[in-house]
């Protein structure tokens, strides 16, 4: 074998007869680097659930409207979708140790800024800034793996790497109930500080540098630009259209915006000489198909997930601990599975847990439409949650071993990246499409329902102007109690229609990303040619 280029860790690649590349990183930095990666990356996914938990004290201390608070939220979502497929470039090319621990500070940084917000606009400002630091760190987490550890080593690696990220998912609600509850909604933003010095500490003692096929050329700034501007203009259309409407001079603006970007980015991606993406690596059938399972997957996730919580709070009357709580099992199971699961790739090959898993999700989601108004979650949901994930554990690892083996450590912030923000705007654009099929499907039953109750004019024409609030539209005023109880009757139920609606939606995509794997992974050409960029 021979050894080339400037590569991961140490500056050495090792390539063997067959064409595969290896990293030749040492091994006792491997431990470490994994490490970095976990508490880096938990930084941000703690935060993105720590922040939801905390925002009906940060709207009553701001005084923010339900708009302003909504933009806390989305501010960072949308700085972060827009952004990750840059961050990841920006690792490959300045060095993924460089970039990450950059994205780290930068997000430790803001977090403090956050704390120290005197009003809801810096604070919106402040959460844009997290954004940012997340799309630098969230990328160079998984690239500095896919760097470090061979190909032989790295599904076992992201396995450990996924499911300890999914138990920081879970501890998010009830670290920030917590510090909600006793100290204060600031905490919920400084808990990040001592993590960020941590991995620091790591990251600049133990953590070797690494570099990806564009270090030698220069930077694609166009291509970043078109990047950004495709990925955000579509997010921020997707994000205001359930608000201001499709018709909205501003939803359109974006939307325009994000398919001109778009439209630019791959023009110049295919004569740029050194590009941020390179287009032969949607020719490549396990990155192409596993970024389409990641599509059509996590838009089932992002999307019917989404409308759980409001089930269980609104619907079935439980509390916001207890539904917070509701999906701890999905959690566990995915932390227990998680390291079995990301040696599947090794003994099947890609293709089998990729097609298994979303079918098993599929079943988990046809489950969750199962149960009506007052049911058990013992009996009614419990079982929706474990098979769920039972499914996304066998799914997510192989997935993102699948994507990032498919192009090795020279491109893996590219790969890391665009995975990454295909799972975060798929999401994003899920939750859009499925409240208008919610609200469609709503508004149909409650339609219904009023019929057939005998509700009176006055009722009707009250409870046309809550329909926007779904299970939590307000009873009309003056009525009385049995006409409340058949009116608050007919809500839930209808939400709940709503709800069956769109978790068979999403049993359809997890079918369809199953479909997807059958078709694609392990099919056509296997790794990236050496000299393609077009």
């Amino acid at each position: 074998m021979a050894q080339i280029g400037k590569a991961p860790c140490d500056d050495t690649l090792i390539l063997h007869g067959d064409g595969a590349q290896e990293s030749a990183c040492p091994p006792a930095s491997k431990p470490w680097v994994l490490a970095a990666a976990i508490v880096g990356s938990s930084m941000a996914f703690i935060d993105g659930t720590v922040v939801n938990v905390a925002l009906p004290a940060i709207q009553s201390d701001l005084k923010a409207t339900a708009f302003q608070a909504q933009w806390v939220v989305e501010s960072y979502a949308l700085l972060l979708a827009a952004l990750l497929l840059v961050g990841g470039a920006l690792g490959d090319h300045y060095g993924r140790r460089r970039i990450f621990a950059i994205g780290v500070g930068l997000f430790a940084l803001s977090s403090v800024a956050c704390g120290l917000a005197a009003d809801v606009h810096q604070l919106i400002a402040a959460r844009a800034v997290q954004g940012v630091g997340g799309a630098l760190l969230v990328p160079g987490s998984l690239a500095l793996i896919s760097a470090a550890f061979p190909a032989k080593e790295r599904g076992k690696a992201i396995g450990t790497w996924s499911g300890f990220s999914g138990i920081t998912a879970a501890v998010g609600p009830v670290l920030g109930g917590f510090l909600v509850d006793h100290i204060s909604w600031t905490w919920a933003f400084y808990i990040n500080v001592p993590m960020a010095l941590l991995v620091l500490w790591i990251t600049w003692r133990h953590v070797p540098e690494s570099h990806g096929a564009s270090a030698s050329g220069g930077l694609d700034f166009w291509g970043a630009l078109l990047a950004t501007a495709g990925l955000g203009g579509v997010v921020y259309a997707f994000i205001e259209a359930p608000t201001q409407g499709w018709n909205s001079p501003y939803v359109l603006a974006a939307l325009g915006v994000g398919v001109v970007g778009s439209a630019g980015f791959i023009a110049v991606e295919r004569k740029v000489r050194t590009p941020m993406l390179p287009l032969g690596l949607l020719r490549i059938g396990n990155f192409s198909g596993a970024n389409l399972l990641t599509l059509l997957l996590y838009a089932a996730l992002g999307g019917g997930l989404y409308f759980f919580p409001l089930n269980m709070i609104q619907v079935q009357g439980y509390s916001a601990t207890a539904a917070g709580a509701a999906l701890l099992p999905f959690i566990f199971i995915m932390f227990a599975l998680s390291g079995w699961a990301g040696q599947l790739v090794d003994r099947f090959g890609p293709r089998l847990p990729l097609v298994i898993g979303p079918a098993i999700a599929a079943v988990g989601f046809v489950l969750f439409a199962v149960p009506g108004v007052g049911a058990s979650y013992w009996s009614g949901f419990l079982p929706a949650v474990v098979v769920l994930g039972l499914g996304m554990a066998v799914t997510v690892a192989p997935l993102t071993t699948t994507v990032m083996n498919a192009v090795g450590p020279d491109l893996a912030g590219v790969a890391s990246g665009v995975n990454n923000a295909v799972s975060r705007a798929a999401a994003v654009l899920a939750i859009a499409v499925f409240g208008a099929v919610m609200a469609w499907a709503f508004d149909a039953a409650l339609a219904d329902g009023l019929r057939e109750m005998g509700a009176s004019a006055e009722v009707s024409a009250f409870l046309e102007g809550e329909r926007s609030k779904l299970a939590g539209a307000v009873i009309p005023p003056g009525v009385d109690a049995a006409t409340a109880a058949s009116v608050k009757r007919a809500v839930a139920e209808s939400f709940v229609a709503g709800f069956r609606w769109v978790m068979l939606l999403s049993a359809g995509l997890a079918v369809l990303s199953a479909s997807s794997a059958w078709l694609m992974i392990g099919r056509g050409p296997a790794a990236q040619p050496a000299d393609e960029n077009r």
